[in-house]
């Protein structure tokens, strides 16, 4: 009984590994939809969300089943409470995958960043691509240095967020305003993005090894 147990338990770590190879892969075809204008990316993305909500629920449940049936302790405790949180932010990215191609599919045939921005956006949507990945791999191989990287990561696509405002907001910016408000709303769902993939981050520096991060104020979870 107790070894079927602990089994599950690898598997939720695994299938939280897929999970996020999906919300990688979920990233990646939005964000190209977006820079190159191409409809057809933008609605793989739309539709293939509903896998990801999918495999929300169904983790939810199996957690929640888990702590009520098997009464874990100690490190199983903190897999079990910690994949809540980690298959919640999981959800989350692949719903702002869905923004940005949403946006992407709106001005098509056009391209929803305008030409002065598109350098900026490519290099969030690197950054975006790399961070879920490190995510990913720290996850799969409970590498909590991997996980501590996540954090400066994320500082660059803050800076190219408050970059952005300023190109939006100098005396020579002759953006329309949907082009504004795209750029807004497409740096914010980045932005967002990486915040997701840090809490990500640190939550498996949790599961390895019991400490709450630098910075974080938790309950008991």
């Amino acid at each position: 009984m107790r070894t079927s147990y602990h089994e599950e338990l690898d598997s939720i770590l695994d299938r939280l590994v897929h999970m996020a190879e999906l919300v990688e892969v979920a990233i990646r075809e939005g964000a190209e939809s977006l820079l190159t204008a191409d409809l057809t990316r933008a609605e793989s993305v739309i539709s293939n969300d509903v896998q990801l909500d999918k495999m929300h629920e169904e983790m939810e449940y199996k957690c929640l089943s888990l702590l009520a049936l098997q009464a874990p302790v100690a490190g199983e405790l903190r897999i079990i409470v910690s994949a809540i949180r980690v298959v919640f932010e999981l959800a989350r990215m692949g719903d702002l995958a869905v923004h940005v191609a949403k946006i992407a599919r709106l001005r098509y045939p056009n391209q929803a960043v305008p030409a002065r921005f598109e350098d900026s956006f490519r290099e969030m949507a690197a950054i975006a691509i790399e961070i879920v990945r490190l995510a990913r791999v720290s996850l799969q191989e409970r590498d909590a240095k991997g996980a501590e990287q996540l954090v400066a990561i994320d500082e660059r696509m803050d800076l190219l967020r408050r970059e952005q405002f300023t190109m939006l907001l100098g005396d020579n910016s002759d953006i329309s305003i949907e082009g504004a408000v795209d750029v807004a709303l497409l740096g914010r769902y980045f932005e967002r993005f990486a915040d997701h993939a840090v809490a990500v981050g640190r939550r498996v520096i949790y599961i390895i090894t019991g400490q709450v991060p630098e910075g974080e104020d938790w309950p008991n979870a």
